[in-house]
């Protein structure tokens, strides 16, 4: 059998030899990834750490300030919501009123109607007692008149004037 020489079995055991070159090629590739991560900060002039805690204070200055529009939203419609509240009372109290306004008025509309219907009762049976009054009556010849109502005063001032003359 042959015998494989040991540094030719596996290429890691070929740089096996050589720690001191690996660590020295590890370190060149870390030193240049660095700078050219440094390079290219400086050339954008922005770092992703303090972009980041912009990005924060940012999103935390919009959140309050929408909580406090939220607040004052609130207190508007809080206050919306009351006016609506007493304005509702208000409508309520008038319906009430105007409940019981109606419901007097239908009292008195009842009560008219009832001596309405009584009146009419009264008057039909006056008709009544008046057309049977005609009809018992005999159909009678009128008076004559003697005399106008303004004529009889008359006679009766001149009268008293003669006498009056005569006395004095």
């Amino acid at each position: 059998m042959i015998e494989l020489d040991p540094r030719s079995a596996s290429p890691i055991a070929r740089f096996g030899g050589q720690p001191i070159a690996i660590a020295a090629a590890a370190l060149v590739i870390v030193v240049l990834g660095v700078s050219s991560i440094a390079l290219w900060r400086a050339y954008t002039g922005s770092a992703p750490e303090t972009d980041r805690a912009v990005a924060a204070r940012q999103l935390q200055a919009r959140a309050a300030q929408a909580s406090e529009q939220l607040v004052e939203k609130t207190k508007g419609l809080e206050a919306t919501q009351q006016e609506s509240i007493d304005q509702l009372q208000v409508v309520q109290d008038q319906l009430l009123t105007v409940r019981r306004l109606l419901a007097a008025q239908q009292a008195d509309t009842r009560k008219l109607s009832e001596q309405v219907g009584t009146l009419t009762e009264a008057i039909d049976g006056l008709r009544q007692s008046f057309a049977s009054a005609q009809a018992s009556e005999p159909a009678a010849a009128p008076a004559p008149r003697n005399r106008s109502a303004k004529a009889k005063p008359r006679a009766s001032r001149s009268v008293n004037r003669s006498r009056a003359k005569a006395r004095g």
